[in-house]
């Protein structure tokens, strides 16, 4: 299985945090499964980092590293994933979804026919069979 990861996931994995549910543990470590993450996220966590280093210690360099350290392979921006945030739609009776970098992660994945893993109950909003909440 292809799977791109959430930005929180990432983090709660590189801190062996326990708020990372075992299964999605588990299918990192699978080596039967290829993990991506978006470069999206590094800019996500520079910008957490940036504006909050309290809450947020990791800086988008450490987060970089860390995912190359483990071998998952970047998901660049591109022009197709941008144009692709006009197909996304939400459940009905759903409240708005402000956060561009889900989004666009959530289009990462459409368009790679890849699983976009998360735990963020909002992104699960989204009518898609790429997304898997966790």
């Amino acid at each position: 299985m292809k799977i791109l990861l959430d930005t929180h996931l990432l983090i709660w994995f590189f801190g062996g945090d326990e708020q990372l549910p075992l299964e999605a543990r588990e299918l990192i470590a699978d080596e039967k499964n290829k993990i991506y993450y978006s470069i999206l996220s590094v800019w996500e966590v520079e910008i957490k980092h940036k504006s909050h280093p309290d809450r947020l210690s990791m800086t988008g360099k450490r987060f970089l590293n860390h995912c190359e350290k483990l071998g998952f392979t970047q998901v660049p921006l591109s022009l197709e994933y941008i144009l692709e945030v006009k197909n996304l739609v939400r459940r009905e009776n759903t409240p708005r979804h402000r956060d561009p970098f889900d989004r666009l992660m959530i289009c990462q994945a459409i368009v790679e026919g890849m699983t976009f893993m998360t735990h963020d109950a909002r992104i699960a909003e989204y009518v898609s069979d790429s997304i898997y909440k966790i």
